[in-house]
């Protein structure tokens, strides 16, 4: 929001266009640029989405601990994408935002559903997503799986997640309707074939669901997307529910993302094989190759759904 106010300078009055930036520290700044009138042009605008971009990415950078994946660069180049976000999402009419976020829900409940061994077809999904139509000769298991997750997307995209343990406890119930799979933590072990660990064994799931919420809230100067991609290692070793805790893990990445004003991210089916090694090398204390696989996706995602926007906004 740009504001207009005179300041007395040696006693002549000048004017002054304002805007207000919150920063990731949680400070609020103020940019001022001296104009002849009191009127909003392109121009100013433009001008004042330059400087925005400088301060949050330079703040970002101060702000947020950096690592060898995120290095200032690469946390320099992220807030970049998220201001990009920010203007996309205010600059769309209501219905071009929910004409992106059909599409990338579709496209995002496809892909994490197909990592878990989903059948339904692309064109399948956005059939059921988008015309709320059953296709003909499917599993019933499958389409309330697609229609359940579309559910959680639809309310991650608005924001009406949080990052808490109630929270992922309903999300998981969403997941699940009519799905004949018991809701909340997991009664009996669970097992992971592909991954060389045993999963938190049923009497110790609730101290540790709490003990990682504690450890999300207690790590707010870690950037973000790292903290989405250390929070999904995590909680996949943990592995709470009796199923669905992939798609919930995926979902939770995207909650922390949205929450913090970033684009969400989608990981491929065709990207299985490196996802899964990702979360083995993290099981075995190598977080790194998580956190290189989720900045890769988001780049990527952002790349193919949101940057072509950038230029009519």
């Amino acid at each position: 929001m740009v504001y207009f106010t005179e300041k007395r300078i040696s006693g002549k009055k000048y004017l002054y266009a304002v805007h207000s930036v919150r920063l990731p520290n949680g400070k609020v700044s103020k940019l001022a640029k001296r104009v002849e009138e009191r009127k909003i042009t392109a121009s100013l605008e433009a001008h004042f989405q330059k400087k925005e971009a400088e301060l949050r990415a330079k703040s970002a950078e101060d702000y947020f601990k950096k690592t060898s994946v995120f290095s200032g660069r690469q946390i320099r180049g992220i807030e970049e994408t998220k201001l990009a976000y920010k203007k996309i999402v205010s600059c769309l009419t209501k219905k071009q935002l929910q004409d992106l976020f059909d599409r990338f829900t579709v496209n995002f409940t496809y892909e994490s559903n197909a990592l878990e061994g989903n059948s339904l077809t692309l064109k399948d999904v956005a059939i059921l997503i988008s015309e709320n139509r059953v296709p003909e000769n499917k599993d019933l298991r499958e389409v309330y799986e697609t229609k359940n997750s579309r559910k959680v997307v639809d309310l991650i995209m608005k924001k009406k997640f949080r990052a808490t343990e109630k929270d992922i406890i309903k999300m998981h119930k969403i997941l699940i309707k009519d799905m004949d799979i018991r809701p909340g933590y997991k009664k009996v072990p669970n097992f992971l074939l592909g991954r060389n660990i045993e999963t938190t064994p049923p009497e110790k799931v609730e101290k540790e669901m709490k003990e990682l919420f504690k450890w999300h809230k207690e790590n707010k100067q870690m950037h973000p997307l790292r903290l989405a991609a250390l929070f999904h290692g995590k909680f996949e070793k943990i592995h709470p529910f009796e199923d669905g805790n992939g798609r919930v893990g995926r979902f939770m990445i995207n909650t922390i993302l949205v929450n913090n004003g970033y684009a969400p991210l989608i990981i491929r089916k065709s990207q299985r094989i490196a996802y899964l090694k990702s979360l083995g090398d993290f099981d075995n204390g190598y977080s790194e190759n998580l956190e290189r696989f989720l900045l890769d996706k988001y780049k990527t995602t952002f790349a193919k759904f949101f940057k072509i926007y950038e230029k009519y906004v």
